[in-house]
């Protein structure tokens, strides 16, 4: 499962030109999602998510999670995440799960994290045409792979 975590002032997602989440300040998360993906993934990306320390403190050191700020988090499915550029200019897709894989993963990301965070969170429409807006904040913006543990 790989994550690519943005730190925003606001971010929102608009489908068929109406907005059908939105979020303040905090992180928007898109999430892709392979075969191999299982639970293990999910529990600690969910985990490493909620505490990062992407925030600045009273001093202006990034030392503050989502949670200590009480940020807001939107996760959006992003398929993309998967690609594989090797070979060619056309990225491939074939690490990306199917959606009987794929979905029942993303919403069970989606109900981890709101565990891990202790609220509820908003969300992107699995396979919708969206358009995200964002104002990152920083910019700060971080890449997890949950098979490459670095």
């Amino acid at each position: 499962m790989r994550v690519l975590i943005q730190r925003v002032k606001r971010a929102s997602v608009t489908i068929d030109g109406e907005i059908v989440s939105a979020i303040g300040g905090g992180l928007l998360i898109f999430v892709g999602i392979c075969d191999e993906d299982c639970d293990e993934d999910i529990s600690w990306l969910t985990k490493k998510i909620a505490n990062i320390r992407l925030f600045d403190d009273e001093n202006g050191v990034m030392n503050l999670s989502v949670m200590d700020t009480a940020g807001e988090i939107l996760a959006v499915s992003q398929f993309t995440l998967m690609a594989s550029t090797k070979k060619g200019n056309r990225p491939s897709y074939i690490k990306a799960a199917k959606p009987d894989i794929s979905v029942p993963l993303y919403e069970d990301f989606c109900r981890e994290m709101e565990i891990a965070v202790n609220k509820p969170i908003k969300r992107g429409v699995f396979g919708a045409d969206m358009k995200v807006e964002l104002l990152n904040d920083g910019p700060v913006t971080i890449f997890i792979d949950s098979k490459n543990r670095e």
